[in-house]
């Protein structure tokens, strides 16, 4: 992971810019020795901004930025001249992007859609010069206000992934090459568990120039909601996921208790994953036949869409395309 450009996770300390302070300036001219004020008001400081861009897949890009400080407010100036604002910074970030105050943990805002904008650390606003305090019992004010301070803080940028489908099973279960098969994506494929370390996404196409997005992460394993394995740094990319396709390899001893043993892994991680659809898929069919797959499905929960599936083969994936569909269209 630390050759990886896939960052889902970064702590950055950002600082707006501060107000600039109003001018207190009397007007003096040739013939006007004793003219009124004209003190201009100062410049607002710089907003950090954060905006979802869709070109955008990973936070790599601030990794290694921990520390940005907008630019402060210009001061006011004579002839009611106004400071000049410091300069905005937008920070582009993935769509799915979740905010939150690291000391707090608390979340400030999530940017789901492409284009939105939300400011993170607003700039302080600029003080009023003298001129605005003139009144008829005080017509030379002496005095201007200063610039307000910025904000700043420490913030927790998270990275959720958007995908129609997201696939939940143990390492080895066959996600990755799944995926590689529907789609176009070339995750990396191997025999032995916890080959993939970060999520893939990938496009499956389907009848009618339809189609819908497909995520793997990582492998489950029992206990992952207490950090166990690669634990809960994944899990939180399927709960954007619409349909959640859970797949056990045919090599299971128990197949429903492989499927429990997940579905309790994504209760005590979030017990809103259960309100999603849900399918399971039976991995690897290619090494069993037609009578033995027979006796796997008595034992399948009855209500739960299910099928039999070999990436290797081809079985059942035209099957398994129809049932993603119709579950994400409920």
């Amino acid at each position: 992971m630390a050759d990886s450009n896939f960052i889902d996770y970064v702590k950055i300390y950002c600082a707006s810019g501060h107000g600039g302070a109003g001018s207190m300036h009397l007007h003096r001219a040739k013939y006007i020795p004793k003219g009124g004020p004209d003190g201009g008001d100062g410049g607002r400081g710089g907003h950090i901004i954060l905006r979802a861009n869709a070109q955008f897949w990973t936070l790599i890009h601030l990794k290694y930025r921990k520390h940005i400080k907008a630019d402060d407010g210009q001061k006011g100036g004579a002839a009611l001249c106004k400071g000049k604002n410091g300069a905005d910074i937008i920070l582009d970030v993935p769509v799915g992007t979740v905010v939150k105050d690291a000391e707090s943990g608390e979340q400030i805002f999530d940017l789901a859609e492409d284009g939105q904008e939300r400011i993170l650390c607003r700039g302080g606003r600029g003080g009023l010069g003298n001129n605005n305090f003139k009144s008829a019992t005080n017509q030379t004010p002496r005095y201007a206000q200063p610039g307000e301070d910025g904000e700043e803080g420490t913030y927790i940028l998270e990275l959720k992934l958007l995908a129609d489908v997201g696939l939940v099973g143990f390492p080895n279960a066959g996600k990755s090459t799944l995926l590689s098969t529907v789609t176009s994506a070339k995750p990396k494929i191997a025999s032995y568990a916890f080959t993939t370390l970060e999520p893939n996404l990938g496009i499956v196409r389907y009848h009618d120039d339809r189609s819908f997005v497909m995520a793997d992460i990582p492998g489950i394993i029992e206990g992952a909601h207490e950090g166990k394995g690669i634990g809960t740094r994944f899990l939180r990319h399927i709960e954007r996921n619409s349909v959640l396709l859970f797949m056990v390899s045919c090599e299971e001893d128990d197949i429903a208790a492989g499927y429990k043993t997940l579905l309790k892994e994504l209760k005590l991680y979030n017990p809103e994953l259960l309100s999603k659809q849900r399918v399971l898929a039976v991995t690897k069919c290619d090494i069993i036949d037609a009578d033995i797959e027979k006796e796997i499905e008595k034992g399948l929960p009855k209500r739960l869409p299910h099928v039999f599936i070999s990436s290797a083969s081809g079985e059942g994936l035209d099957k398994l395309k129809d049932l993603l569909w119709k579950a994400l269209q409920k």
